[in-house]
C-alpha cells in the first residue's frame, strides 16, 4: 500500500474545499496515528566504550595500562606500516588551508583532527578519535 506524506493529504482536501473545522480534525487525528506509538517503551541506549585487550603470556610488558587507538588498514597490508601511513595523512593536512592554520605535531593530535579523507588517502581507518585503555592479559583462564 502506498505512503502518502499528510501534507499531501491536506493539499487535496483543501483543494477539494473541505469544512476547515473538519480539515483540522482530520489533519490533527492523521498527525497523532503516524506518531511512533512505542517512543515511551525504550530504554535509553546505553554508552559503550572501546577497550584494547592485548595477550602478554609472558609478561612483557610492563605492570602499567596503556591507552591506544583502534585504526584498521587494509588485510594484506603490513601492519608496521601503520605509523608511515599516519604520518603521511598529518603530512598532507599540514599541507592543507586548514592544516596551515592549525597544524597537528603529535600522533595524537592527528587521530583527533585530521578528517577521514586524508587518513582513507592514506589507506588508514581510524576507528577512535580518542585514545582508549589498552588492558594486558596472560591470556588464561583462571581455574574455579
Amino acid at each position: 500500500m502506498p505512503k502518502i506524506d499528510v501534507s499531501k493529504v491536506a493539499e487535496i482536501l483543501k483543494k477539494n474545499h473541505v469544512d476547515p473545522a473538519l480539515l483540522r480534525r482530520v489533519i490533527e487525528e492523521m498527525n497523532i496515528a503516524v506518531q511512533p506509538d512505542n517512543a515511551e517503551d525504550k530504554p535509553p541506549a546505553v554508552k559503550k566504550q572501546f577497550v584494547i585487550v592485548i595477550s602478554d603470556p609472558e609478561g612483557r610488558l610492563p605492570k602499567n595500562d596503556f591507552v591506544g587507538w583502534i585504526l584498521q588498514l587494509p588485510e594484506n597490508d603490513s601492519p608496521a606500516t601503520t605509523p608511515d601511513r599516519v604520518f603521511r595523512a598529518a603530512y598532507d593536512f599540514n599541507a592543507s588551508k586548514k592544516g596551515r592554520l592549525l597544524p597537528v605535531k603529535t600522533v595524537g593530535e592527528a587521530f583527533e583532527n585530521v578528517p577521514a579523507k586524508h587518513f582513507k588517502d592514506a589507506d588508514l581507518w581510524v576507528k577512535t578519535k580518542v585514545p582508549v585503555i589498552m588492558l594486558r592479559t596472560d591470556n588464561e583462564i583462571p581455574k574455579e
